[in-house]
């Protein structure tokens, strides 16, 4: 690793004071996607401003109706939040089925979202129970938030502060993970509430996470896993790579659906 300047900043303020007073700094959140990119020498940010001690990011509550999580709320405290078992139990367990121990009690849903790693699960669940992403300047709903592989609409020292979301009636989440890596290969997150029906796609699509209108169509015309064996999935702008082809994806995109129903 190179040299770099650690700051620890108490406050949302000073953490983007710090942020915009070093263009070469980098925000560290639960660091499970920066620190292994500084070891290998890909990263070499002047400054590294460690946003999990910040207070005002921590937590999770039911406030005006919705579900208040901090952006420095870690994947094990998300879940195992007795509130968010009782108010979406599908994103807490999603939360539990991230990747081992040691990631768990270190990663933080605001840096998952933060950095959308195309096989991340967070990014489904945003988009799914139609999630709106709080920042230190501005509120933005997830489905204008994440505009591409590791690319979202956040702008230079602007940091994730909290996201929230109204309690669903049903969600759930399935994924097919990676054996080696536990990210997914093919995740599904479905969510009926007061909006309607959404599902969101993560792991497989070409451009990052993204919504599923057809099985949208047929599960808000019934919901059960029978309406989900009637979509046909298109292969067209799926990921191929190593681990599967673009037409293994779309099977899969159907058989998470499937699961993820069956769940919920």
């Amino acid at each position: 690793m190179y040299e770099t300047n650690y700051h620890r900043p108490s406050s949302v303020e000073e953490a983007v004071s710090l942020l915009t007073a070093n263009p070469e700094a980098k925000a560290l959140a639960g660091g499970q996607t920066l620190i292994p990119t500084m070891k290998s020498r890909l990263a070499a940010p002047s400054d590294l401003v460690d946003l999990r001690h910040i207070a005002a990011m921590q937590g999770i509550k039911l406030e005006g109706g919705r579900v208040i999580i901090g952006a420095a709320t870690t994947h094990a405290e998300v879940a195992g939040s007795a509130e968010l078992q009782q108010a979406c139990p599908g994103l807490a367990r999603l939360a539990g089925h991230i990747g081992d121990p040691h990631v768990r009690h270190m990663g933080t849903l605001g840096g998952s979202v933060a950095n959308h790693d195309p096989a991340a699960d967070y990014p489904g669940a945003m988009l799914a129970l139609d999630a709106t992403i709080h920042t230190s300047t501005r509120d933005i709903p997830a489905g204008e938030f994440f505009t591409g592989l590791f690319e979202t609409a956040l702008e230079e020292g602007e940091i994730i502060v909290a996201v929230s979301f109204a309690p669903p009636e049903k969600a759930a989440y399935a994924k097919f993970p990676n054996p080696a890596s536990l990210y997914a290969m093919t995740g599904v997150f479905v969510a009926r509430g007061d909006g309607g029906v959404r599902v969101a796609v993560t792991g497989a699509g070409s451009d990052g996470v993204f919504r599923h209108s057809g099985l949208e169509a047929a599960l808000s015309a019934m919901w059960s896993v029978e309406a989900v064996a009637g979509v046909t999935v298109a292969a067209d702008d799926l990921m191929e790579d190593m681990h599967a082809s673009a037409a293994y994806r779309a099977s899969l995109i159907k058989a998470m659906a499937k699961r993820a129903v069956a769940a919920a």
